[in-house]
């Protein structure tokens, strides 16, 4: 948590002054709005600051975060966020600007929101057992609703499997797995693991099938046809892959269209539906071509 107390101490003291002794283990996300209340957020509270930035303000707490270099940050803002030191993650909204149906800036910045990466070691050990046993990783989904933990989890799976030997190509399209900073991984990902940041899944994991030769592929939150066709490209070049996406249980990953065709074509060694952080809901076994639960059977 020291990265994180080098950056209060450089926010606006209106915000650093509110976080003191154990307040600051408890932060998830600093809320600020320009022209309206900052809102600190805790594990089980929030609280409404007096403080209202304005324009200037907004603009100045960004180049603050950026190290004093906007520019050299730019890509991450096009895509809506920054990582900065430590893993923790900034979202940005404000008025875009679009040339040719691409984001070339965000101006006028009307909203910050710091996000607290807390990374949990030992997450997966509920679940590690089911995506790798007997030395062998599974082809494997994970899916739960949002909150669930899922990325938490699949950081955790991807330095597990790093650790005991397997060589893990990592395609973190929104920086979230490996936190990468200035091209140093701010989490904890593993001895093996190589990391393509900041690149759409469908083109990361093509990259990274072509260069680096992965044993294991990992990318979180799947969903569109470009990245079911990158991952039917990676298992038929014999890459094995874990992944997650949205869902609550097989009915609803299959109204997503691509999914669906993923689900069919049997791509799944191991579907892991989680019910909340730390619980598993149902697991599909693929057995005989078909997928089997402990209670039902779904073709």
């Amino acid at each position: 948590m020291s990265e994180l107390k080098s950056i209060l101490r450089i926010l606006p003291y209106e915000i650093s002054q509110n976080l003191y002794g154990d307040r600051i283990n408890n932060l998830t996300e600093i809320r600020i709005r320009s022209n309206r209340n900052t809102i600190l957020k805790f594990i089980e509270e929030e609280k409404v600051l007096d403080f209202k930035p304005n324009q200037k303000d907004m603009i100045s707490i960004l180049q603050i975060l950026c190290d004093n270099s906007i520019y050299s940050f730019q890509n991450q803002i096009t895509n809506g966020f920054i990582t900065l030191n430590g893993g923790h993650r900034v979202g940005i909204s404000g008025n875009v600007a679009v040339k040719e149906n691409k984001v070339t800036n965000i101006n006028y910045i009307s909203s910050l929101n710091i996000r607290i990466s807390k990374e949990i070691k030992g997450a997966a050990k509920f679940i590690i057992g089911y995506v790798i046993n007997n030395g062998i990783v599974n082809n494997t989904l994970i899916a739960s609703p949002p909150g669930c933990g899922k990325t938490t989890i699949l950081r955790d799976i991807v330095r597990n499997i790093s650790d005991i030997g397997y060589t893990v190509s990592v395609i973190d399209e929104r920086s979230e797995i490996a936190a990468m900073y200035k091209g140093v991984p701010q989490n904890d990902i593993g001895l093996r693991t190589d990391v393509f940041d900041n690149i759409t899944k469908s083109a990361g994991m093509k990259m990274a099938i072509r260069t680096m030769a992965p044993q294991v592929i990992v990318a979180d939150e799947i969903g569109n046809e470009e990245d079911i066709k990158a991952i039917n490209y990676g298992i038929c070049s014999g890459v094995k892959g874990i992944f997650t996406a949205h869902g609550s249980n097989i009915e609803e990953l299959k109204m997503n269209d691509s999914l669906n065709k993923i689900i069919d074509e049997k791509i799944f060694n191991k579907i892991i539906l989680l019910e909340k952080i730390g619980k598993i809901k149902k697991i599909y076994t693929l057995e005989n071509n078909l997928y089997k639960s402990d209670d039902e059977k779904y073709a």
